[in-house]
């Protein structure tokens, strides 16, 4: 048996614009980002000439409206590219999509002026974005978050702390939710707050086992005062526009999830059938051949599951369960495929020579991010049985 290449994932795409698209993605990620991610990922460096790029190409606003510089592509499709970004750098996919999270509050609930005015830079003008919402002592139960916005003739003036924030130090907006009124959900106002904000900050980035590329860092405003013509939605309609982002932002971690899985699983093919042990591949023997089978099995299952979801939204239809399953369902693949994938290539797997070691690393975050799998549970299960009695 001879050493087998990865080969491409078939993908089902709606239109031939889509199938171009996809080849354009994976020549970018073959050329750009995969040659240096394990390098640049061990130095805990961010690719921000990768993101100009991908901005430059159109690859920042898939999503979004053609009017304001956005792709106009389905969630089928936007999802798809996200997966071939993360399976080549995982802290290039999870990027674009917080970036697109980040870019969804005035795409979805600004004002027309607000996406004349912002989207188009956004989208396509080379900017990054961040979402900000987690708090130190508000993660899961985001409803209880402190940071407060107080009005002040035309201007709101914000003050607090968020946490964890992807891109928090290196983006160039972020999208906050701030309380201004009472305590609990319907005291939460949306706005766009520019890096560059007098009293913006961000601490040091956080040390952490795996996305070492990626900044991660709390956020801190200090009496940052930012026009009334920055507040997205309505007062109090902060929490809703949250959640909503949320919902979609899921499926964009369940693409880049299943993305992981997908290197890992070809990194084990390979290895498996070029590896010689007892004079044949190790591949040749059964219990590694039935890892593989299950391990391609689930990241099929995964990207069936997240994709059914994508075309549940891309009708209009409700897709909050089944978000909330896709992104349970993937990143619990890629946290088994991964395990597996080190198995597979033995004492090699655990070494920082091949691959699979930081697929295992970067999987683990993705079972926490944007709602961690124990609240996925708590949404699916409100969607069976209705809310928790109290």
């Amino acid at each position: 048996m001879l050493e087998r290449a990865p080969q491409p994932v078939e993908r089902q795409l709606p239109t031939d614009e889509a199938r171009d698209l996809i080849s354009l993605v994976r020549d970018i990620a073959q050329r750009e980002i995969a040659p240096k991610a394990a390098e640049e990922e061990d130095a805990g460096r961010f690719p921000r000439e990768v993101f100009t790029l991908l901005s430059e190409s159109g690859l920042l606003g898939l999503p979004y409206g053609s009017e304001y510089g956005g792709g106009e592509q389905p969630y089928e499709v936007y999802l798809q590219v996200l997966e071939e970004l993360g399976a080549a750098r995982l802290t290039v996919g999870l990027g674009v999509s917080v970036h697109t999270l980040a870019s969804y509050a005035v795409a979805a609930y600004g004002t027309k002026q607000q996406q004349v005015e912002h989207l188009p830079a956004m989208l396509g003008g080379g900017l990054l974005g961040a979402y900000c919402l987690s708090e130190p002592s508000s993660g899961s139960d985001a409803a209880s978050l402190r940071t407060k916005a107080v009005r002040d003739g035309d201007d709101w003036v914000i003050t607090g702390t968020k946490a964890w924030i992807t891109h928090g130090g290196i983006a160039d907006f972020y999208t906050v939710m701030a309380r201004t009124g009472a305590d609990g959900p319907r005291g939460i106002t949306a706005f766009l707050v520019p890096a560059d904000a007098e009293g913006l900050s961000a601490a040091a980035p956080e040390k952490k086992m795996g996305m070492k590329g990626s900044p991660t860092a709390q956020v801190n405003f200090d009496g940052v005062r930012v026009p009334d013509s920055r507040r997205i939605g309505e007062e109090g309609q902060g929490f809703a526009i949250a959640l909503s982002a949320l919902d979609s932002g899921r499926l964009g971690i369940a693409a880049c999830a299943i993305g992981v899985a997908q290197a890992a699983l070809d990194a084990a093919v390979e290895y498996a059938t070029g590896r010689q042990q007892f004079g044949r591949p190790i591949a040749d023997f059964q219990g590694l051949r039935f890892m593989l089978a299950d391990m391609a099995t689930q990241i099929e299952a995964g990207r069936a599951l997240y994709l059914s979801a994508a075309r549940l939204r891309d009708a209009g239809r409700p897709f909050a369960k089944q978000a909330a399953m896709a992104k349970l369902h993937c990143t619990d693949t890629a946290m088994k495929v991964t395990v597996d994938a080190v198995q597979v290539l033995g004492g090699y797997g655990y070494t920082a020579d091949f691959p699979a070691e930081r697929y295992l690393r970067e999987a683990k975050v993705l079972q926490i991010v944007e709602g961690t799998n124990q609240i996925q549970r708590m949404v699916i299960a409100r969607h069976l049985a209705g809310p928790e009695t109290r």
